[in-house]
């Protein structure tokens, strides 16, 4: 979690960035795509994504999410599913990159390698208006995801979708012609490239030299793992070891399960604890049957005959030293065997530099390409470097961030601009959620993205995860904290009245040890309260979510009084979360509601002031309706994460009757509604009778 030392920094009025923002390698606006999602809008939060994430959709598959390690939800109870929400903004979504600048001829950029972190550097140079052509060795653009990630994780179709996102934008593809052998720098200078970027991943599996390791049944994780997805390698019948304890021995067992493997059993030195393996990974193939030998190190292969018949192991005292380093210690008196027939070496793997020394790109000693990070650049003038080539074993998105860096590299390079790496800023991440502000906040469980069962999917390679619904994408969205988007206060106005310290549900503001007042603004959860009860005015929101509601109530009067046809004009001022996000009201209620009611969404009716239920009466309402959201229990999926909200609600309305009553109005033309997820699903039965009654009180 973001160090909370950083607390005594962050002064009112730069709270800093959202954790999970800071922790994304990219840094994704995550905030404000999942506020997006939240209010049922798919297609503008996918247009957030796709402003900075070119392969949204395999992200949404398969990222490692960083951004959940760090959100604040992890002090209450479980983080954001951000990785599944993007995907439902990718399926629920459409949106199209913003169109790039105008193509300069003059910045034509070559990229070796269609990964993750050569699409993205594709990306930002083609935005940028550099022509790309991007140059794959493969028959199939994307880099070793799409090679080798089985397709139970990741689709053909999922790469698809984004790499036909880039060729809209004009990024060229040449496939199954490969650097060194089909064509070589000058060919590419004789073309008119004026910077060419390597990026081609680590492609070489490794292998042990264990006696018995050059048996014919011995298989390396890539070329197996390729083999099962591009050729239907089989398994039939075969008991199969697997040595690695990593997410790629886990796609190496799941796999060999799928292809058919009477039994599958995984070795390696690290414990439980220790695998370096993504914990729903090793989770997921245990439940598929995959059996687990920790703290085990391999041996010998064991063979009789022509054919392997087990794998010796020992055991594993410890796989690291003292300072943290990878140096396993063995007791080599403590061994057992396990049986099987195949062995498959899953140990990592390094890169495959043959095609980059044929281009005569400078290696060093260790076998290394020769790269300076500082300014992304090989010892050649305009040759850059990026992703696991130069950063070694990563995520996609890790490898993606490399990537940007060199893409920027590049570009300063072409228009004769200095670069160092390290002017590249920092965001700094808001601090820790204080435990007594965590305390106050509503638990509400995480959304289980919804799998296909173990013994379903083991049987093939289809996707196990089915994915959220939108019903399901819309509620997970709304547990979000809505980090650094709450609470500013306008020192300047503030009377130091307290009456925000009295109203917030959860000790935001504090008085400090002199005496005043302090909003505690990177402790915030943006419910609204104090800002709609502060008498002076001195609390700002920090997002213009409320402003962009606001702004709507005077054109949606006017159009109502220009077109009710005799009725009362009846603006409704609704929630905009969770049911009010989804079709049943969307497309069900708006779009058959009728010329004289018209609906301004805020998110959420906490922040609906008593100004904005007079200002609908000011411009010509006949009638308002405050629709929030019934209480549900503690256990229901769609949950308000809000605190009071009902409480406050009713005492606004309470207040605007009582004006309404004075000014001679029937204090029945204001009606607070709440319902519960069903009602709102069929909002117009459900607020038949409040309508009703108003229809009977006509015009005023």
């Amino acid at each position: 979690m973001a160090n909370s030392s950083n607390a005594n920094a962050l002064k009112e009025g730069s709270p800093g960035v959202p954790p999970c923002q800071v922790a994304c390698p990219i840094h994704q606006d995550v905030r404000e795509y999942l506020r997006l999602i939240a209010i049922g809008d798919f297609d503008r939060s996918l247009e957030v994504i796709k402003r900075s994430n070119p392969i949204s959709a395999v992200c949404g598959t398969i990222c490692a999410h960083h951004c959940e390690d760090e959100c604040r939800r992890n002090n209450v109870d479980e983080p954001l599913s951000i990785r599944g929400l993007k995907r439902a903004a990718v399926e629920f979504g459409q949106a199209d990159f913003a169109p790039p600048a105008d193509v300069d001829p003059a910045k034509k950029v070559a990229i070796i390698g269609s990964g993750p972190a050569g699409l993205i550097a594709a990306f930002d140079l083609a935005s940028e208006g550099c022509k790309v052509t991007v140059f794959e060795r493969e028959k199939y653009l994307g880099g070793a995801p799409r090679n080798f990630i089985p397709l139970y994780r990741l689709p053909d179709e999922t790469v698809e979708q984004d790499i036909d996102n880039l060729k809209k934008i004009g990024v060229e593809f040449k496939t199954e012609v490969e650097f060194g052998t089909d064509f070589g720098l000058e060919d590419l200078e004789k073309e008119g490239f004026k910077a060419v970027l390597i990026s081609v991943g680590l492609t070489a599996s490794r292998g042990l030299p264990i006696p018995g390791a050059d048996h014919k049944d011995i298989l390396l994780a890539l070329e197996f793992l390729k083999a099962a997805k591009r050729e239907n390698y089989r398994l039939d019948g075969r008991e199969v070891i697997v040595i690695g304890g990593g997410n790629v021995a886990m796609d190496v067992a799941r796999s060999a399960v799928r292809c058919g493997a009477a039994k599958v059993r995984l070795a390696c030195l690290e414990s439980d604890e220790e695998m370096p393996a993504f914990s729903w990974e090793i989770e997921e193939a245990q439940e598929e049957g995959v059996e687990f030998n920790n703290s085990w190190g391999p041996k010998a292969v064991k063979i009789e005959g022509d054919s392997i018949v087990g794998l010796e192991l020992k055991e594993c005292s410890s796989v690291f030293d003292d300072q943290g380093r990878f140096a396993p210690t063995y007791n080599e008196e403590n061994t057992m065997v396990i049986p099987g027939d195949t062995v498959i070496f899953a140990i990592g793997q390094g890169s495959d530099l043959e095609a980059v020394e044929k281009a005569n790109i400078p290696v060093d000693e260790r076998g290394r390409l020769e790269f300076d990070p500082a300014t992304m650049k090989t010892p050649l003038e305009n040759v850059f470097a990026c992703g696991e080539i130069v950063i070694g074993p990563s995520t996609a998105v890790e490898a993606m961030a490399n990537g940007r860096v060199a893409a920027m590299a590049i570009n300063n390079y072409l228009e004769d601009k200095p670069f160092v790496s390290s002017m590249i800023e920092e965001d700094v991440p808001l601090p820790e959620l204080a435990e007594d502000v965590a305390e106050n906040v509503k638990k509400v469980a995480r959304h289980v993205i919804p799998m296909v069962s173990p013994e379903e999917r083991s049987k093939n390679f289809q996707p196990v995860e089915k994915g959220y619904t939108m019903a399901m994408a819309v509620w997970e969205s709304l547990r979000c904290l809505g980090c650094a988007a709450g609470a500013l206060r306008v020192v300047e106005k503030c009377a130091d009245c307290l009456t925000c310290l009295r109203t917030c549900p959860y000790n935001v503001p504090v008085v400090s040890d002199q005496g005043d007042l302090m909003i505690r603004d990177h402790q915030c959860q943006a419910c609204g309260l104090c800002l709609t009860v502060c008498p002076n005015l001195a609390i700002e929101f920090r997002a213009p979510y409320i402003a962009e509601a606001e702004e709507q109530i005077e054109p949606a009067v006017k159009k109502l009084v220009a077109s009710r046809n005799g009725s009362p004009a009846v603006l409704i001022l609704s929630c905009g979360l969770g049911a009010y996000a989804l079709p049943g009201f969307n497309e069900g209620f708006l779009k058959n509601k009728g010329d004289n009611v018209e609906v301004v969404k805020f998110p959420c009716i906490s922040k609906i002031d008593t100004t904005h239920i007079l200002e609908a009466f000011q411009y010509g309402a006949d009638a308002v309706v405050v629709a929030g959201c019934a209480e549900t229990g503690d256990d229901a999926a769609e949950k308000c994460p809000f605190q009071d909200t009902l409480y406050w609600a009713e005492q606004r309305v309470k207040r605007v009757k009582s004006i309404l009553k004075d000014v001679g109005l029937d204090e029945e033309r204001l009606a607070l509604c709440n319902f519960t997820p069903e009602d709102v699903d069929n909002f117009g039965e459900a607020a038949a009778e409040v309508l009703n009654k108003i229809n009977e009180l006509g015009k005023r």
